[in-house]
């Protein structure tokens, strides 16, 4: 028969495991010790990077966000508004908060017109445009940066997803999810009707009218009641004709496509 094992193996099994585990932690706690000096160089680094380069990182899109790539692997957020040291070292601050003036002051500009919804690509060549060919460069990520920081003050902003980009939202209009796909079935043509929304999404004649009623009551749609075959509901954000010049609501409705 076999032996059991005795009580002193058991416990020299015991003594063995203990001193693993303590050489592990001691270990693992160098590691933390020797990871938290590499970032702290890195940080350093980073900060040397800034202050040298910070006109680069204020006024190139390009280079802010690869700056800003870099910041992300220390879990840093140097664009972030506020009076916190990144923001008072680059400015960036002061750039968001002057970025977010020119998107309420384009969407204002356009209201009448769209009913409060523009396509990121416009806002962003307007926004180009208003800065003149000396000012500082806008990439679309920081529209989408500075957007969220304006929704975030609770003054209506938002994005919707369309397509491969997005249509902003300038006014506190309640747009649930079916608003939303009905936006997105008219990203193509600029407009839809009762049919296509219909046959599309595979809903009812009610809740179909109940959406475009509720686009059109927001100023955010259109109607074109003399189109051939039925009703069309335009969305001026979508519509490319109407994002080239200034158009009345009563002009639009003499258009047809």
């Amino acid at each position: 028969m076999r032996r059991g094992v005795g009580a002193g193996a058991i416990a020299k099994k015991k003594l063995a495991e203990a001193k693993y585990k303590e050489r592990g932690t001691v270990l693992a706690e160098d590691q933390i010790v020797q990871m938290s000096k590499q970032l702290e160089t890195f940080k350093t680094h980073l900060e040397e990077f800034a202050s040298k380069h910070k006109q680069e990182i204020r006024k190139n899109s390009q280079f802010r966000l690869q700056f800003q790539e870099m910041c992300a692997t220390i879990g840093v957020d140097p664009l972030a508004s506020g009076k916190g040291f990144w923001s008072e070292m680059l400015g960036v601050g002061d750039f968001y908060y002057e970025l977010g003036v020119q998107i309420i002051e384009v969407c204002l500009a356009l209201k009448h017109r769209n009913g409060g919804l523009i396509t990121l690509d416009e806002l962003h060549h307007r926004v180009l445009k208003g800065r003149g060919k000396y000012g500082q460069d806008v990439s679309q990520d920081d529209l989408v940066r500075a957007i969220k920081k304006l929704k975030a003050m609770g003054n209506g902003f938002g994005m919707i997803p369309v397509g491969g980009s997005y249509l902003v939202q300038s006014v506190p209009a309640e747009l649930n999810m079916d608003h939303t796909v009905v936006l997105q079935l008219a990203e193509k043509k600029g407009y839809v009707t009762i049919s296509e929304i219909k046959e599309s999404l595979n809903w009812e004649r009610e809740r179909a009218s109940h959406v475009v009623d509720d686009l059109l009551k927001e100023g955010l749609a259109w109607l074109d009641s003399q189109a051939e075959g039925e009703p069309q509901y335009w969305l001026p954000a979508l519509f490319s004709e109407l994002t080239s010049r200034d158009v009345t609501p009563e002009e639009a409705n003499q258009m047809t496509p």
